[in-house]
């Protein structure tokens, strides 16, 4: 039977750790179960949570093995080698194919009827071989995709336009990388297209070398970040802890997961970041939104550049 408010994370990295953080204080769950090869360091990682919870809420939080989450509804997957200096996410897939298999293997002996929700790059590539192994239906196995860029870009548009964040709406799609394509036929602020709104604050400026340089700025965040501190993770487990919300609350929210695709934007024999809406029993729907000419040959063009490194 599974266990609604309970989760699990494997891999206690920055990532985990930090989404284990981010996950206490949004009060989500009863319980929560934390695994890492180094069983100490899970352990540690479990006490020093632990410590906060009298200003959370109730919630017990342990270090375990696989034996102790097959009745978990959300198993969050962070292991995996650290993206390096220098290194694309899709340098990562040989390394981390590896780590996936053995995870995903004694996650199946235990019985789990829950959600896989993987983090562990290149997460479009990760997720397509965790749906693989496991063998599970589609809507239960998602990747974190473009949820952490799409609030990226939102916070560059933000500051660009001095304007709240929550009032941006835009979307990123595609890969969680490189070829990841910004949806700005439907950007807008507060419902207003995003070139006029730039009017009614008075910028006058090239609106389209304005909004390339704010996508540049997004894609390269992540390398930016690594060359400065070594990894990221606040971020990611900001955007984790946003679609665990969608999960146990049924929200029914239109999140930017990396999702199966089966001839959707004429694409087929691929996990992509596309909208989906995101509710209790995983992926409800995968959403087929209308982009314009240009986003559609980028966003096919990153879907090819995953399907040749899928056949490698």
């Amino acid at each position: 039977m599974i266990n609604y408010r309970k989760a699990a994370i494997v891999g206690m990295g920055n990532v985990g750790a930090s989404i284990a953080f981010a996950l206490m204080q949004k009060d989500l769950y009863s319980e929560m179960v934390l695994i890492d090869v180094n069983a100490a360091k899970a352990e540690g990682e479990a006490m020093d949570l632990s410590d906060g919870l009298p200003y959370v809420g109730s919630m017990r939080i342990t270090s375990g093995t696989y034996a102790d989450v097959g009745d978990a509804s959300l198993i969050i997957i962070t292991a995996g080698a650290a993206q390096k200096p220098g290194e694309t996410r899709l340098d990562l897939v040989k390394k981390n194919t590896r780590i996936m298999k053995s995870v995903i293997d004694e996650i199946k002996k235990t019985g789990f009827e829950g959600i896989l929700l993987i983090v562990a790059n290149p997460v479009d590539i990760l997720t397509r071989q965790a749906q693989i192994l496991s063998g599970y239906p589609e809507s239960r196995v998602i990747g974190s995709g473009t949820v952490l860029d799409t609030a990226r870009l939102k916070d560059e548009i933000s500051q660009h336009l001095a304007v709240d964040a929550r009032n941006v709406h835009t979307m990123i799609i595609g890969e969680h990388g490189d070829s990841e394509v910004p949806i700005w036929s439907i950007t807008n602020i507060a419902g207003v297209p995003l070139t006029e709104f730039c009017e009614l604050r008075g910028f006058t400026h090239d609106h389209q070398a304005a909004m390339n340089e704010l996508y540049e700025n997004v894609r390269d965040s992540a390398y930016k970040i690594i060359e400065r501190k070594g990894s990221t993770y606040y971020g990611i487990a900001m955007a984790v802890a946003r679609i665990a919300s969608c999960i146990v609350k049924d929200e029914h929210s239109v999140l930017p997961v990396s999702v199966a695709l089966h001839g959707e934007y004429g694409i087929e024999d691929v996990h992509l970041s596309i909208p989906a809406i995101v509710g209790h029993e995983g992926v409800e729907k995968v959403l087929t939104i209308k982009l314009d000419d240009k986003e559609l040959a980028q966003l096919r063009a990153s879907a090819d550049a995953l399907k040749a490194l899928q056949t490698e």
